[in-house]
């Protein structure tokens, strides 16, 4: 195996020519899990560039926090779990926060030499334990591994809802996936879909520009006033972890952690901007007709109604159940059916807060499997 970097091994840019030799294995995804899942495997002798590479989507550090809009703010973002050995220091709130992500992000891959190769975009992987894993990217190259852990999150599936009449609206519809500044919908009436933070922020935002906009959901708005302590964490993570260990999707993050009640949001609830029309029936041409019987004239339609797993690169592996869910180990990162195959990021890690256990996790499952295949490939 020879790697060619045009800076360090964190570099922008980045060549890898396969061999027989293979790596040991291949992490997918340079966001919170994927960096915390590297930094375990260095810590237990895994060499940089020989026994393990990171394979990255993106053009720098960042992970999908580098995609965000300017206008998301740090003390806006719900807090940043730290990725072990190294604290995120305290940053100015009101720094947006993928630059403070990519910052902190692309120090840590210098500090602890984490072997990221950029871009990389993943095409398909196919394989097994036994025959090894082929992991292809979009141009055609194609890289060998014992073991692969998947740490490709959500932002590149976006997840739009369908409704009768939605193909037929004339105005403008983007998902916040797209969402650039707020300055753009100036003077447009704008209908924001979606029961999560973004869609309350974004709501939030439109209103202080004087920005005309109706919030939809489909159920009422669940407001959370509980305190974010470890044992109403644990709660949470136990009931996704139901779910994957049965091979069930993960539901929604609001569905489960509810809106937090802060000040900000109070605000907001009590000036109307914060307050739900309730679902949508059907889309006409430039309107929308609401559950209740009611009909509004539209100009934009936001669609903030989240993400779903970025996995459609692994589906030459088989993973889903009918119920399009896949079934976790109790460890909640190994795939039971593609032993050698990690999740972190997936279910319950999906949090930054989760996703640095699940790295660790993944970094001690696929050491092991390594260590036991080199127990049996050595003689007695």
């Amino acid at each position: 195996m020879t790697v060619e970097t045009s800076t360090d091994m964190g570099g922008s840019a980045a060549n890898v020519e396969d061999s027989n030799s293979g790596f040991g294995t291949i992490i997918i995804g340079a966001g919170q899990a994927g960096l915390s899942a590297a930094h375990h495997l260095l810590r237990k002798g895994l060499k940089p560039f020989e026994d393990f590479v990171v394979l990255d989507a993106n053009d720098g550090p960042g992970g999908a926090w580098r995609h965000r809009w300017d206008t998301l703010t740090f003390d806006r973002a719900h807090g940043l779990h730290p990725l072990p050995g190294m604290a995120l220091g305290t940053p100015d709130p009101k720094e947006p926060a993928s630059a403070v992500v990519a910052r902190y992000y692309g120090s840590y891959e210098d500090h602890f030499g984490i072997p990221v190769v950029r871009p990389f975009k993943i095409r398909r992987v196919e394989g097994s334990l036994v025959d090894g894993f082929t992991v292809t990217a979009v141009d055609g190259r194609s890289l060998s591994a014992k073991t692969v852990i998947n740490a490709t999150g959500t932002w590149d599936k976006p997840y739009w809802p369908a409704y009768p009449g939605q193909r037929e609206f004339t105005g403008r519809q983007l998902h916040t996936h797209d969402f650039v500044s707020p300055e753009e919908f100036l003077g447009k009436r704008v209908l924001v879909v979606g029961g999560g933070t973004s869609a309350a922020q974004f709501l939030l935002q439109f209103s202080a520009l004087g920005i005309d906009t109706l919030w939809s959901t489909r159920r009422p708005p669940e407001w959370r006033t509980a305190p974010l302590d470890k044992a109403w964490g644990i709660g949470v993570e136990a009931e996704v972890n139901e779910r994957t260990h049965s091979g069930l999707p993960p539901r929604s993050v609001v569905s489960v952690t509810g809106l937090p009640l802060t000040d900000f949001y109070t605000a907001g609830i009590e000036s109307g901007v914060l307050v739900s029309r309730g679902g949508i029936d059907s889309i006409g041409e430039r309107s929308v007709h609401f559950a209740d019987g009611s009909e509004e004239e539209i100009d934009v339609i936001l669609w903030a109604t989240g993400f779903r797993a970025s996995l459609d690169h692994l589906a030459p592996l088989g993973l889903r159940e009918h119920g399009g869910g896949i079934v976790m180990d109790t460890d909640s990162v190994s795939v039971l059916k593609v032993p050698g195959l990690f999740l972190v990021g997936y279910g319950a890690s999906a949090s930054t807060v989760g996703a640095t256990r699940a790295g660790r996790a993944a970094a001690a499952g696929a050491a092991g499997l390594l260590n036991e295949r080199e127990a049996v490939a050595v003689p007695a």
